[in-house]
């Protein structure tokens, strides 16, 4: 049992703007217009609908389904490693999710390194959270999603509302996460190789425009989630492919979650890749993975 011809082709895809995007000398924002060109791999959902909208000073945009429920919203945080991509390289696979959760999704487009260095992209993520409970969205009917460094903070600001002593998303869905920022998880080098998004170097990258204070060990808590105190998190599900860099970090993030006693499923995809929900409506896996993922949230936001 292989993958579908349809996931080899989203790799093959996701290849070839890597090597357009990490050709030697490219000005950052050409790479960056490089990368939205990620939205391509996903089709446009039926019966979604959008609306950019201003949700407490941070840029974001609703992906709204027909006949979504009025009560619930989720909201989503796009990949990227904080450095580039954009709510609109998010916007249809965001759609494909809401679409399956039956409730409307919020993409967040966060301000990005290395112009905004952490801790930019979580207050900003915080800042749409309390934009949305202020349109009076209940936080139990809210859905924290995201993938790759939008799947770590998917987690990270319920941990930080929780830190607060406040109520936190109702359930989450960590796509692809980027969980212990040493990047010393076997993985890392094991599937160099078979990753057509992300390697070693590029992770550096990132890490680098992201956490630019001297001062932050990478290994703090705070910044990886493989070494967060858990306690209290929301029902989460993580997903991750198999042939992605990152798979050490969402095996390991999940084995975490089970030691804090946190309701969670954790999803490998065969030899997935990535961020692997940009293939959304082509890769019948991924559509299945998407039916898999609203059927949780469905399940679990206002509980």
């Amino acid at each position: 049992m292989g993958v579908s011809p349809e996931a080899q082709q989203f790799a093959q895809f996701l290849e070839s703007v890597s090597v357009k995007s990490s050709t030697p000398g490219l000005d950052l924002a050409i790479v960056r217009d490089i990368v939205e060109t990620h939205h391509r791999a996903s089709t446009e959902p039926e019966g979604v609908t959008y609306a950019e909208v201003d949700a407490g000073g941070v840029p974001a945009l609703w992906a709204i389904p027909e006949d979504a429920d009025p009560d619930r919203a989720l909201l989503h945080f796009h990949f990227g490693g904080s450095v580039t991509a954009s709510m609109h390289s998010d916007r249809k696979a965001a759609g494909h999710i809401a679409k399956a959760a039956g409730a409307r999704s919020l993409v967040v487009d966060f301000r990005l390194a290395p112009e905004h260095p952490h801790p930019a992209q979580l207050d900003d993520a915080e800042t749409a959270y309390r934009w949305l409970v202020s349109q009076g969205y209940q936080p139990r009917n809210i859905g924290s999603t995201g993938h790759s460094i939008g799947g770590t903070l998917a987690v990270m600001l319920p941990l930080r509302l929780l830190a607060g002593g406040e109520p936190t998303p109702g359930a989450i869905v960590s796509i692809s996460p980027w969980t212990d920022l040493t990047i010393q998880n076997p993985a890392v080098d094991k599937n160099e190789e078979t990753d057509k998004m992300l390697s070693r170097g590029t992770l550096e990258l990132f890490r680098g425009a992201w956490l630019q204070d001297p001062a932050v060990d990478f290994a703090d808590p705070q910044i990886s989630l493989v070494n967060a105190d858990l306690t209290g998190l929301p029902p989460t599900t993580v997903y991750y492919g198999e042939y992605e860099t990152l798979a050490g970090d969402g095996a390991e993030f999940g084995r975490r979650l089970a030691d804090f006693k946190v309701t969670s499923e954790v999803h490998p995809m065969p030899e997935g890749q990535h961020s692997f929900i940009l293939a959304a409506g082509r890769v019948p896996e991924v559509d299945q993975a998407i039916q898999q993922m609203g059927a949780w949230l469905r399940r679990h936001l206002g509980a």
